[in-house]
């Protein structure tokens, strides 16, 4: 009887293992073809079983990270590093990275060069994944000491909507495929056209003649490598800004400088302009307003895919970066990574008038509205701006109605981005809650733009009927 209970209990041994050792293969496998919410998931439960493993450890933190749940991932990196799991070393140091932990970032990255050297492995990745993060470490250790003074939340397709730019800045504007942006100059007679062509985002100048416009030209020696896009031209006709994606970024788009040499009828080589501006995400489309002193960038950073923060602040004559040695680490972080932007507030009476200048703008906008009641467009030749232009009272319904829901969208659209924004900031639990309200929102959206569609069509229907009698 014994023997039999013990041939037993040796044979659910054997088979848990066996089982084991299959789902572990099959976690490795979903990991190493990119699967990583399904990797991440089989070793959650892997780690419950076994949560010392160093290997465990490190593929659900890397799995974690590549899940975009950075936090969360470190303290599993860090475990496995711990017990000189090679791979842990690299994530452990992208994660770093990724916090603005840079020194701790490259230790993390010699240390797995070294064990990869001693196991007689190839080094040329990690060597050159060093490399760009020893460009950050650099770029951190001259932040830019710039005042940024506000910053708005809005949905990444209209992000231009909130930069409030004067005339003699020039216009800007998006291009006809809604992925990047066109500049023209003051005068009227020159734009820099960012569109895609060979897979790839380029930068065109165009010129007007007498005759009207030409056709556009590549900028060649900025089309070289990668994507460029959302290009602004100072008002001195030199001083060119743009965004790339290519190499020498800090990750995805990243605003570069540079000028125009007129003897070489080219630019001269590019230069990224660092932190604050420049993160480790998408940051894009800087703008200099001269006139009233403030400037304009978007950024992707620490938001939902769909949607991004403007930030403006005071443009430095000229660049003042922060004492590295002097200054308190913390303050670096807050002021590379805008997590706070009164950080960057070292001068009171500059960000006072800033902020005064910024409201003018922003409430002779508003004042400008006001003496409309609205802009609605009934055929090529009416555009009603009253309420009295109606000659329809069944119209002026629908049209009231129509307001209506376009309040209503509003007031749901900005309740989505504070929910996005909750949601990006908060906990598993907190996801988990979070997430029915966030589904309902972006479900009642569509419905309201669909019924807005169908009062436009309606009211211009109403009206033009009544016209015609």
């Amino acid at each position: 009887m014994n023997i039999k209970k013990y041939i037993f209990t040796l044979f659910a041994l054997c088979l848990m293992g066996t089982l084991s050792a299959q789902t572990l293969s099959q976690a490795k496998k979903m990991f190493d073809n990119a699967q990583y919410e399904k990797a991440r998931d089989a070793f959650s439960k892997l780690i419950k079983r076994s949560p010392n493993s160093a290997e465990y450890n490190y593929y659900y933190g890397a799995s974690l990270y590549e899940t975009g749940e950075l936090n969360k991932a470190v303290p599993y990196l860090e475990k496995s590093a711990k017990r000189n799991y090679i791979g842990a070393f690299r994530y452990l140091g992208k994660a770093y990275a990724d916090l603005y932990r840079f020194e701790e970032a490259v230790e993390n990255y010699e240390t797995h060069i070294e064990w990869l050297v001693e196991k007689d492995r190839d080094t040329e990745q990690a060597e050159a994944e060093l490399s760009e993060l020893r460009k950050k470490v650099r770029m951190f250790k001259s932040v830019e000491k710039v005042a940024v003074i506000d910053s708005f939340l809005i949905e990444k397709n209209r992000f231009l909507d909130a930069y409030k730019i004067s005339a003699t800045s020039g216009t800007i504007k998006q291009n006809e495929a809604g992925n990047g942006s066109i500049y023209e100059n003051e005068m009227g007679n020159k734009r820099i056209i960012s569109e895609m062509k060979d897979s790839v985002m380029q930068l065109f100048t165009q010129n007007k003649l007498l005759d009207g416009w030409q056709e556009k030209e590549p900028i060649e020696s900025l089309n070289d490598n990668g994507n460029v896009n959302y290009p602004f031209l100072m008002g001195d006709g030199i001083t060119l800004f743009y965004a790339s994606d290519a190499e020498g970024t800090l990750g995805g788009y990243d605003i570069f400088v540079t000028r125009y040499d007129s003897e070489d009828n080219t630019y001269l080589k590019p230069s990224n302009i660092g932190m604050p501006f420049n993160s480790s995400a998408n940051d894009y489309m800087y703008a200099i307003d001269e006139f009233h002193n403030l400037g304009w960038f978007v950024t992707d950073r620490n938001q939902p895919a769909d949607t991004v923060c403007v930030y403006v602040f005071v443009p430095n004559e000229s660049k003042v970066n922060y004492n590295y040695e002097t200054t308190d680490p913390q303050l670096i972080m807050d002021v590379a990574t805008l997590r706070n932007i009164r950080s960057t507030w070292t001068d009171e009476d500059l960000v006072r008038n800033a902020r005064q200048r910024l409201a003018t703008l922003k409430y002779a906008e508003k004042e400008e509205d006001q003496k409309k009641d609205f802009h609605f467009i009934i055929d090529d030749s009416a555009t009603y701006t009253m309420w009295s232009d109606f000659r329809s009272n069944e119209a002026r319904n629908a049209y009231r109605q129509l307001l209506q829901k376009e309040k209503d969208k509003a007031h749901f659209e900005k309740a989505l981005l504070q929910k996005r924004e909750e949601y990006a900031n908060t906990n598993a639990d907190g996801k988990k809650k979070l997430e029915p309200s966030i589904l309902d929102l972006e479900k009642r959206i569509p419905q309201l733009n669909e019924e807005i569609i169908k009062l436009t069509i309606e009211t211009r229907r109403l009206e033009i009927q009544k016209l015609k009698q």
